[in-house]
């Protein structure tokens, strides 16, 4: 049970700040609020990579645990109870995020939550660059923890700093998700065109995170 709650306060804490960032920088409004809100998303990961990674493995994101049961790192049962915690940590997130924001954004007319949805771009393009960029995220995940040939300690650092740069190139076309459980958490609360877009954003990374999985194993394996 420590690790399923750890799993919790970990997307809570990774959708509270990266969101909240996002929200309080009025995410895509000029250069720098893109650039700060993809470091804020980085060090959280990084952040709870070194508190909790030595509990449950820091995954934080239903697409990581998904391409680790793929790899046969995570039992069935575990990758399950995993998501189901990450699912209510990202909500947990995004309640105390609607709190703190709700009176302030609602006279500004902005996003309430940081929530994720394909905008003008469609669900085509929000799919491809969801599917595209977990790969990417989630291959990074496998090859820098693999026992074997990963990066030991630094891990943490080299997945902290590959998310900086798929938020940098994701947020244009879909806001960045990689992470259904963030995606989750926001919409619930946001409702509109990121509640209506969210299955984008799980079947995407879904898909991302497999793609990950098979591509790891062709290049990883000793065979």
């Amino acid at each position: 049970m420590k690790k399923y709650l750890a799993e919790m306060v970990g997307t809570m804490v990774l959708t509270l700040l990266g969101c909240g960032t996002a929200v309080s920088l009025n995410c895509g409004s000029d250069t720098a609020s893109v650039v700060g809100t993809a470091v804020a998303f980085g060090l959280a990961v990084v952040a709870m990579a070194y508190t909790i990674g030595g509990v449950s493995g820091c995954h934080i994101n239903p697409a990581i645990t998904l391409g680790c049961l793929i790899s046969k790192r995570i039992s069935g049962k575990d990758a399950g109870m995993y998501m189901v915690f990450q699912v209510i940590g990202a909500i947990i997130g995004a309640a105390i995020l609607f709190a703190l924001t709700y009176n302030d954004m609602e006279q500004a007319g902005g996003t309430l939550t940081g929530a994720n949805s394909c905008g003008n771009h469609g669900v085509v393009v929000g799919l491809i660059a969801e599917i595209v960029l977990t790969c990417i995220f989630v291959l990074v995940v496998l090859g820098t923890t693999d026992a074997k040939k990963g990066a030991g300690n630094f891990a943490g650092l080299a997945i902290g700093l590959s998310l900086i740069l798929i938020h940098l190139v994701g947020i244009h076309y879909t806001g960045t998700s990689v992470n259904p459980a963030r995606s989750i958490g926001p919409a619930l609360f946001e409702g509109g065109q990121a509640l209506s877009d969210l299955w984008v954003f799980i079947v995407g990374p879904f898909v991302g995170a497999a793609l990950a999985a098979g591509i790891w194993k062709i290049i990883g394996s000793e065979e």
